[in-house]
């Protein structure tokens, strides 16, 4: 079986409708991929409806999280949750919270790159968005459209990267919290790409620990971000405190360079990380 458990539509910052997204998975021939937008479940159904047969479908999001190590370091991080209850109310309100975030960030990023006749416009990244939730990779977009960037990289290189003129902090849930959250949904957390050294900064070891103590389930490991080194080392990890290991591609469309299936899941893993749910929500069958 071929498994990928991290892919993004353009409900959130990826630029291929659910529906496309699971046809560019049948040309993968992947028999199981995940759809993990940012803080939404707003295209499980479009995606559900357009699975192939023989394909399956994990309904899933990805939470943006802070995470604090032993000695009150603050790392962003991002959570993988799996097929949790979107109706649970704790889980809905902080979602909800989450794309309200961002949609206040995006419009202050626009403003500030206006001030400075960088010319995008906040109607031009809505319509990137296509309603959906906005993010900076709209923006990019925008910013490759408009003619002041040459490629979605590019933009985020010389304008929207984390420190820099045009950044604008954005709201992120306690990862821990968010953990238990997941786990109270009947879901199932899974720490994403937790080893991606050119995004930023990455937690310490220790912060691992707390969250599996929390209830996180498994560490997404074969992932493009991480290199030889660190995949050894957090397979050791995952082994000594049981956690599932996952891979996946992160795939975003046109926005990333990364091919839907580049990363996969083991099938005896991604069965363990179905076998966790407890809520009403299970893999979909087309």
């Amino acid at each position: 079986m071929r498994i990928d458990l991290h892919t993004h539509s353009d409900a959130s910052d990826g630029t291929c409708a659910p529906s496309e997204l699971i046809a560019i998975a049948a040309a993968a021939d992947l028999d199981v991929i995940a759809l993990t937008d940012h803080d939404t479940t707003a295209g499980w159904a479009e995606a559900g409806a357009a699975l192939r047969p023989g394909m399956t479908l994990v309904p899933g999001a990805e939470l943006s999280c802070v995470a604090r190590n032993a000695s009150g370091r603050r790392t962003s991080i991002h959570l993988l949750a799996y097929l949790f209850d979107p109706a649970e109310p704790r889980l809905a309100a902080e979602r909800a919270r989450l794309r309200d975030s961002r949609l206040h960030r995006a419009e202050r990023i626009v403003e500030r790159l206006a001030a400075d006749r960088i010319g995008v416009t906040w109607e031009h990244v809505r319509l990137l968005a296509a309603g959906g939730t906005v993010g900076r990779p709209h923006i990019a977009r925008a910013l490759v459209e408009s003619g002041f960037a040459e490629s979605v990289d590019d933009a985020f290189g010389r304008y929207l990267y984390d420190g820099g003129p045009y950044h604008v902090p954005k709201l992120d849930l306690d990862a821990e919290a968010a953990v238990r959250a997941v786990r109270a949904a009947g879901g199932v957390p899974v720490f994403a790409h937790p080893r991606a050294r050119r995004r930023g900064p990455v937690v310490d070891d220790d912060v691992i620990v707390t969250l599996a103590g929390a209830g996180l389930a498994g560490l997404e490991i074969d992932h493009l971000d991480h290199g030889p080194d660190d995949r050894l080392q957090l397979r050791a990890m995952a082994a000594e405190l049981g956690l599932i290991v996952t891979g996946s591609s992160d795939f975003h469309g046109s926005n990333k360079t990364t091919p839907i299936g580049a990363c996969l899941t083991a099938p005896e893993e991604y069965e363990a990380l179905v076998a966790q749910a407890t809520g009403p929500v299970k893999p979909l069958q087309g």
